[in-house]
């Protein structure tokens, strides 16, 4: 029962759609009509409001990290599944019809709940590439294989398993920035045509 009440916890967290909630609440629009139509940071910051976007972003990832947390308080074995929990949550939420965002800052949130040098891994390979290459997608996706790796390597088996299931749904969740990349059409941050 635990593992389900992990699993339902984390769920809950992730599935609440900040992105859409802000971009509503400031006057923005329906962020389900702008862009890619995902309720992520990436897609908040087509409406021109940074700030709007790195709000979106920090709540995102705090969502993660706080289903995480609580998980480990009430079930700490079962942790990892509020981790897979909250991305689920995230990527495809009950309310809007299984239509979320792509995972990219619930995924770093969860990472830091799980192990923090594992988020910090994600961090630095995440803010590193999008300063350096300035794709989105490619920052994302990779910060998200990354993860998994290192949570093996600094010795955390247990995250290193969810962060592998996690990051091959991020992969999926990018397969058209993935097709975009390999025509050499995917946008860069700042260019207005980000997805």
């Amino acid at each position: 029962m635990a593992w389900i009440l992990s699993l339902a916890l984390g769920y809950l967290f992730g599935s609440v759609p900040f992105g859409l909630i802000l971009t509503r609440l400031t006057g923005a629009g329906d962020l389900r009509a702008i862009g890619s139509g995902n309720i992520g940071a990436t897609n908040v910051l087509r409406t021109g409001r940074k700030g709007l976007a790195a709000a979106t972003l920090l709540l995102d990832l705090l969502k993660g990290l706080a289903a995480v947390l609580i998980a480990a308080h009430l079930w700490p074995v079962w942790a990892p599944l509020a981790a897979l929990g909250a991305f689920l949550g995230h990527c495809f939420p009950v309310w809007l019809r299984f239509k979320g965002g792509k995972g990219v800052a619930t995924t770093a949130g969860v990472a830091f709940g799980l192990a923090w040098p594992v988020g910090l891994a994600y961090a630095l390979t995440w803010i590193g590439l999008l300063a350096t290459v300035r794709i989105s997608s490619v920052s994302g996706m990779t910060a998200a294989v990354v993860a998994p790796l290192a949570a093996f390597v600094l010795g955390y088996p247990e995250a290193g398993l969810v962060l592998t299931v996690i990051a091959a749904l991020v992969l999926f969740q990018h397969r058209e920035n993935i097709a975009r990349l390999r025509a050499g059409t995917e946008p860069r941050i700042g260019s207005g045509k980000n997805k």
